[in-house]
């Protein structure tokens, strides 16, 4: 997919580099955003408009999810072209977003650097942004194509994978009034994971975020547990994606999680580190970007790349075609008329920076 990119992009006229990093992790900062998917390698692509002064950065990623076990109605890999869309696994999220992001700037008028970054591993925690913000984090402002139904996105929630366990007792299953079921034991700790998802959600305090209909969403995805049909279960282990709250950090998070579950169930963060992140809606980024869309400011309960340039100290935004609802599902598709608009807009952001 990069190796594409590289030779589309030099064919619109635009610079490309594309560059290994180094999987090292005792290597990176103590911001390393984690990882979901082990790989053996990690690639990215940047392509780059030349010019002079503050430079801008474009950001799109180009790993996918899997096409997962229902069924679709096309070849997921198909890319075909039919009634005004584009179908296939990471057409909306977000190769419709890189290829808009790339021929806007192609289209541009002469005028500052630009650099558009198309990076890997975001779905799973972000290496790919990380390493190359490692490498060069010079830019005055970032817009991230991602979908968003063309409203600016000033406000990501983050979240964590964290993994949970409970003890039991075994015993025989005729003599179960020895044992103690941690699947048992397990019931009521669910019962207060729902209850404290209605906490999260009952008083927001960021404008953004509040306007969703479920901001701070806590999903169990995971349950494993006993071994054999005839044995009290001595084991549970529960894997949780838990929000992370506007303005709050990992660590508190996951305290929060630990007191609501209490401290006889073990928690351990695992996979990719979502940080929430947010940018002030009144900066001249955040108002470029939204006039050159049309739409409003807004908030998402999906965590991206965004907190990683935010992190940085880059005012960071994001904005795409409609279709989020698409993401991550079967039969996934993007509007062809979107991915122009939302080229036409990248085009605008890049003149008018």
């Amino acid at each position: 997919m990069l190796e594409f990119l590289a030779e589309r992009g030099e064919a619109v006229g635009l610079r490309a580099e594309l560059r290994q990093y180094p999987l090292v992790r005792d290597k990176w900062s103590a911001d390393w955003p984690g990882q979901e998917v082990d790989r053996d390698e990690l690639w990215g692509l940047t392509l780059t408009r030349p010019g002079q002064g503050p430079r801008l950065a474009l950001c799109g990623h180009v790993d996918v999810v899997d096409v997962g076990m229902e069924a679709w109605n096309r070849d997921p890999f198909s890319g075909d072209v039919q009634d005004g869309f584009i179908h296939g696994r990471g057409s909306v999220d977000m190769k419709g977003g890189v290829v808009a992001a790339m021929h806007g700037l192609a289209a541009a008028a002469p005028g500052r650097e630009v650099v558009l970054h198309c990076v890997s591993s975001e779905e799973d925690g972000g290496q790919g942004c990380f390493a190359e913000l490692e490498r060069d984090s010079e830019y005055e402002a970032c817009l991230i194509t991602e979908p968003t139904g063309f409203e600016t996105v000033c406000a990501q929630g983050g979240s964590l994978t964290v993994v949970g366990e409970i003890q039991g007792v075994a015993a025989h299953a005729a003599e179960r009034l020895h044992g103690r079921s941690a699947i048992d034991a397990y019931i009521p700790v669910h019962a207060a994971l729902a209850d404290y998802e209605r906490m999260l959600n009952a008083d927001v305090a960021d404008e953004l975020m509040r306007e969703l209909e479920l901001p701070y969403p806590l999903v169990v995805g995971t349950l494993k547990a006993g071994m054999w049909a005839s044995t009290v279960p001595d084991h549970l282990e529960f894997s949780c994606r838990l929000p992370v709250r506007v303005g709050e950090s990992l660590e508190e998070a996951l305290a929060g999680l630990q007191r609501v579950v209490g401290p006889k169930v073990g928690l351990e963060v695992g996979g990719g580190k979502f940080e929430a992140a947010r940018t002030d809606t009144s900066h001249p980024f955040a108002q470029l970007v939204r006039e050159a869309a049309g739409g409003g400011f807004a908030g998402v309960p999906w965590g991206a790349d965004m907190r990683l340039w935010s992190a940085r100290g880059i005012p960071t935004v994001m904005c795409g075609t409609r279709g989020i609802e698409l993401a991550h599902a079967v039969d996934e598709r993007v509007r062809i008329d979107d991915v122009e608009r939302l080229a036409r807009v990248v085009r605008q952001v890049v003149e008018r920076f």
